[in-house]
């Protein structure tokens, strides 16, 4: 008996490939999100000023602060993501470049006093500043992992 054109394609190794690899994607996915909402979570906490409650309350500034600190987390874990070869892998990579991502963040925080005041005042221009610089420790961050 032949066998038909369905079966024949779903015997295919590329859908074999797929069926095999699709939950395995799915389960990364969902382990890089969730490192990036707990680290959202934990600068949430570090920070001196409450970006949340400041984006409810219509401050630009602060929603523009608190997108770069989403960005400046997710690509040192997409690096971490993408050069891992295990959910274990990603755990361990995407723990470490969070503590470092944090870490970073809080020095620039530091070095560039009285920007959190700024910020709470609605002043976008020191908000911008903020962002480039999480986001370029976050880019140094994540070549230091494919290095």
């Amino acid at each position: 008996m032949a066998a038909s054109p369905l079966t024949d394609a779903l015997a295919s190794p590329e859908v074999q490939a797929f069926a095999s690899g699709f939950p395995v994607l799915v389960l990364h996915l969902f382990a890089t999100l969730a490192l990036l909402g707990g680290g959202a979570v934990i600068y949430g906490l570090l920070t001196p000023w409450k970006e949340i409650a400041l984006i409810r309350q219509g401050n630009s500034a602060a929603a523009v602060a608190f997108g770069g600190v989403l960005l400046g987390l997710a690509i040192p874990l997409a690096v971490s993501l993408s050069v891992s070869t295990s959910i274990r892998d990603i755990l361990l990579w995407g723990l470490a470049t969070l503590v470092l991502q944090l870490l970073a963040f809080r020095i620039v925080d530091l070095v560039l006093t009285g920007l959190p005041q700024r910020i709470q005042e609605g002043e976008v221009s020191a908000a911008v500043l903020l962002v480039a610089a999480k986001l370029a420790t976050a880019l140094i961050l994540a070549a230091a992992l494919t290095g």
